[in-house]
């Protein structure tokens, strides 16, 4: 797969990029080069193999949930710097 500078340009125009005609070849390389790999994994046989997300097979790492008891209202507001009650107090912040 060949990709031209003018493909490079209207690509960085889309973006909003300017080049200088040093990065505009430079890019048109690069991009070229990428191509070129992204054209030869196309020639793999893939077929019968199901699409993933991740290289490597993942589960879920978090625990299954449990039913606990609440750890109290006087143990919650124990650090509290100003308490109402079984509520905090916090300065107002809205006139």
């Amino acid at each position: 797969m060949k990709i031209t500078q003018q493909d490079v340009e209207h690509v960085a125009r889309l973006a909003r990029l300017t080049l200088e005609p040093q990065e505009l070849e430079m890019m048109t390389g690069q991009m070229d080069a990428i191509l070129g790999y992204v054209d030869k994994l196309n020639e793999l046989d893939t077929e019968g193999i199901e699409p993933t997300a991740h290289a490597v097979p993942m589960s879920n790492a978090f625990r299954a949930d449990e039913k606990k008891s609440s750890i109290g209202i006087e143990r919650a507001l124990q650090n509290a710097p100003e308490r109402d009650g079984s509520c905090y107090k916090v300065p107002k912040v809205i006139e």
